[in-house]
């Protein structure tokens, strides 16, 4: 077996475990005996565990297609709101929820050491999603710095709701709370002049 794919083999089965097991209080020696491997072999492909941890959790969103294709729903929908809405009706399907409960677990352990997780809270925080998102909206014809306030505004709004999803709270409850607070953003930027009219 090649060297990649020996690589691709553990982080599968990583991704398996942090799923079943989460990553809190996960030592290097014992994933690395939960996949059959050791310390020497995770740290030459992965080079420490919290890079192996982060490389497994987004390994891990494979297993959930709803997540990982979520935001085609904001590049292909003409309105907006409407592509907002069906993201997230994706993202929170209630198959989805072993999926975020491993993500929001992930991020909070990142939070406890940011210097050691400086990439990988970018990512979350300021880049990936956000970023991805500020650039739909630019295409759309909203100006650079109001677009990147709301790609942030639009994961963070995301985010909050999510966490009250997996506290308990009603999804459609929470579907009416997203779609009014959407709404309202997308209001603000026409009102602004800053989107570009819907073909």
């Amino acid at each position: 077996m090649s060297g990649s794919a020996e690589r691709d083999r553990l982080l599968d089965l990583v991704a398996e475990h942090v799923l079943a097991h989460g990553t809190s209080g996960q030592s290097l020696s014992g994933i690395a005996r939960a996949v059959g491997s050791n310390n020497r072999m995770l740290l030459y492909y992965f080079g420490g565990k919290e890079d192996l941890l982060d490389e497994a959790c987004q390994r891990a969103v494979r297993s959930f297609p709803a997540v990982a294709q979520a935001l085609g729903h904001v590049h292909v929908e003409p309105d907006l709101c409407t592509g907002l809405g069906k993201a997230w009706l994706d993202i929170t399907e209630p198959a989805n929820l072993p999926f975020l409960r491993l993500f929001f677990e992930r991020y909070g352990s990142a939070l406890r050491d940011p210097a050691e997780n400086a990439g990988y809270l970018d990512r979350m925080a300021l880049t990936g999603w956000p970023t991805e998102l500020a650039d739909e909206l630019l295409a759309r014809g909203v100006e650079a710095s109001g677009a990147r306030r709301a790609g942030l505004e639009i994961v963070a709004l995301w985010r909050g709701l999510q966490l009250a999803l997996l506290a308990g709270a009603d999804r459609d409850e929470l579907t009416a709370v997203h779609d009014a607070a959407a709404g309202r953003l997308v209001r603000e930027l026409a009102g602004r002049n800053t989107v570009a009219p819907q073909s």
